[in-house]
């Protein structure tokens, strides 16, 4: 055992025996009983019993080798419980041996006792974060101005916190404000809050604020948005918190401060689906995810892994990506069996040997190329990858017995304009095709643009921005859907629970954003002003993208679910000769060395508008 942590024991052994003779001699004097108990000759063997068994009870409940520097109420209910059972035990046996004290200076000792014991333990506490805010507090002329949005619980908490130093919550708070009338000109730890969300920029003024942290979490998205267009006009870092109404005493500690990201301004709240809810088809199964290492398969890793599957082989063809995947769930999902395969879906006979080998019960697709760009300049190794690679799959866990196949989708697949998006389409189709014919339970989840993936477009405009400029952006008017990666991979994990076959899911999108919009309010964020000190140049769209994307074709409609925010898409039904005869079209084009593949794609799916006329823009800089 550690030199230092047991010294700490033995003094606080030390400790509670001297306490508890303190207490009893105390106790004695206070109910007027010293007379009578401490010129007695047994005295010293009776409060030597209680110290024993106050020791030994402390023990038993591990109040020994806690570490007291970050104990909260929980350690104190216990400190409590084990007291409450020593001086029973402690009187008890006392009782039995025929040398009892009286009822009351047992009451009075015990109060005694807790306060002595448990003042030493949380002086430890005390001590160490008071050494801490002493050792990390920086000057006040070195803390930003800090204007404090929400005067609530969470707004309350981070007052404190500043107030004191404490190194996560760096700043000088300054002034508060709040759209409750009420609190106007009230005091929270003495900070005044002096008026409404609608006065932010005036008081930013006045009072000369660098920082705004937003501490409402109990704010609409709508309501968020606002009070955020409003502070990114201010040149402020803005900052916020989690919700910290549900958190447990010894968790508050832990809350820190967070940059306002792209999410936060989206003005729309972010889908929360009860995975457990449908999600027996994973516990204790074994799981297969197909471009495992990606952003999108990876965080399919981790909520899977959140709900009991036996086992998750991770295939992907890049190694780097996959083996820190296998690394981060090692490290957190001890009773999961984590396992990397690399390869490629393009390989009929590596997805045999892998299926062969494990038997996956659940088989979730994410492998696909999936930059438009690229795919438009290389269609041949789009098709071979999204479609035959799809195709291939999807054989392997019909011949293998899977149970249940979920095919990530996107919703560049409706009327799709660009080859990756064809491609897509196909192998919706592919999917819908085993659906009617096999007894796995084949679905595809069809979503938009995922923010912060490999290559998206949040990444891109940082970049620039970091460089200074320009931001480059296709057309002023171009508008995407957007989620979040968890978002889309709880989508992916419950639609799998709601599977029958041959079904289309679709989440609630929302509204569109503007990626004009989304690329001003990301310079803002930064600091900047979009315009001056960051230009921003419209380059047109690129081919194959359009100018705004859609979720359902023209012969579609859509269902409800149990799940409000899920929806299934209903079309036309997916003839099984002619997916094959389109299968067949497509592998005689790509056995062509000239041949024309997006001509190909073009006479097997009529959906396919290749968008050869792309409107232009000029640059705005």
């Amino acid at each position: 055992m550690n030199i230092k942590i047991t010294a700490r024991i033995i003094f606080l052994v030390v400790w509670d025996i001297l306490a508890t003779y303190l207490a009893l001699i105390l106790a004695s004097f206070g109910t007027r009983q010293a007379e009578d108990i401490l010129v007695s000759t047994d005295a010293i063997f009776i409060f030597g019993i209680m110290a024993v068994i106050n020791v030994a009870m402390f023990f038993v409940f591990h109040l020994y080798n806690n570490l007291w520097e970050y104990a909260s109420i929980r350690e104190m209910g216990r400190l409590v419980i084990a007291t409450i059972f020593a001086v029973f035990l402690g009187a008890l046996i006392q009782f039995v041996a025929g040398e009892r004290l009286p009822i009351r200076v047992y009451f009075v000792a015990w109060v005694l006792f807790l306060f002595f014991a448990g003042g030493m333990r949380f002086a430890f506490r005390y001590f160490y974060h008071g050494k801490r805010v002493i050792q990390r507090r920086p000057p006040i002329t070195a803390r930003p101005r800090t204007m404090i949005v929400g005067a609530g619980e969470t707004g309350s908490l981070t007052i404190k916190r500043m107030t004191s130093g404490d190194y996560a919550m760096q700043g000088l708070p300054v002034i508060a404000i709040d759209d409750d009338v009420q609190k106007i000109h009230q005091r929270i730890h003495n900070i005044e809050v002096m008026g409404t969300t609608g006065q932010i920029l005036d008081l930013v003024k006045r009072y000369d604020i660098t920082q705004i942290v937003v501490a409402i979490p109990s704010a609409t998205a709508s309501e968020r948005k606002r009070i955020y267009d409003i502070c990114i006009q201010t040149n402020c870092r803005l900052l916020t918190l989690p919700d910290v109404r549900d958190m447990r005493m010894d968790e508050l500690d832990d809350v820190h401060l967070r940059e306002v990201d792209l999410v936060d301004l989206l003005a729309r709240e972010e889908v929360v689906l009860n995975t457990r809810m449908v999600s027996g088809y994973l516990a204790g199964k074994t799981v297969l995810i197909t471009g495992g290492g990606g952003s999108i398969g990876s965080e399919l890793a981790r909520q899977v892994c959140t709900v009991a599957p036996r086992q998750i082989i991770i295939f992907d063809i890049y190694e780097n990506t996959s083996y820190e995947l296998e690394q981060e769930l090692v490290s957190k999902y001890d009773d999961v069996d984590i396992i990397v395969e690399i390869g490629s879906i393009r390989e009929a006979s590596r997805l045999d040997m892998l299926f062969e080998k494990y038997h996956p019960d659940v088989v979730f697709h994410a492998a696909a190329h999936k930059h438009v760009p690229l795919m438009e300049s290389n269609p041949r190794e789009a098709v071979i990858n999204n479609v035959f690679g799809t195709l291939n799959v999807a054989r392997a866990a019909d011949e293998h017995g899977v149970k249940n196949f979920i095919f990530i989708s996107t919703d560049k697949a409706v009327n799709p304009s660009s080859v990756m998006g064809a491609t897509k389409r196909l192998g919706e189709m592919i999917i819908q095709y085993y659906a009617t014919r096999s007894t796995t339970c084949f679905t595809a989840v069809r979503f938009g643009n995922v923010l912060g993936s490999h290559g998206s477009v949040i990444p891109c405009f940082k970049r620039q921005i970091a460089e200074g400029g320009p931001v480059t952006i296709t057309h002023p008017d171009i508008t995407r859907y957007f989620m979040t990666i968890p978002e889309s991979a709880r989508l992916v994990v419950t639609a799998g629970g709601m599977a029958h076959g041959g079904e289309i899911f679709i989440l609630n999108m929302g509204e569109p954003v503007k990626i004009d919009d989304l690329a001003r309010n990301l310079i803002r964020l930064s600091g900047l002003e979009p315009d001056v000190d960051i230009a921003i140049k419209y380059v047109g769209l690129r081919e194959g993208e359009k100018l705004y994307e859609e979720l359902l074709m023209e012969t579609e409609t859509t269902i409800p679910t149990e799940v409000s925010d899920i929806m299934i898409s209903t079309g036309e039904p997916v003839s099984q000769d002619e997916v094959l005869l389109k299968l067949e079209q497509l592998r005689d084009c790509l056995t062509q060395p000239d041949g024309d593949i997006k001509g190909c794609l073009a006479t097997v799916l009529p959906t396919y508008r290749p968008f050869d006329d792309a409107p232009t823009a000029t640059s705005n800089e």
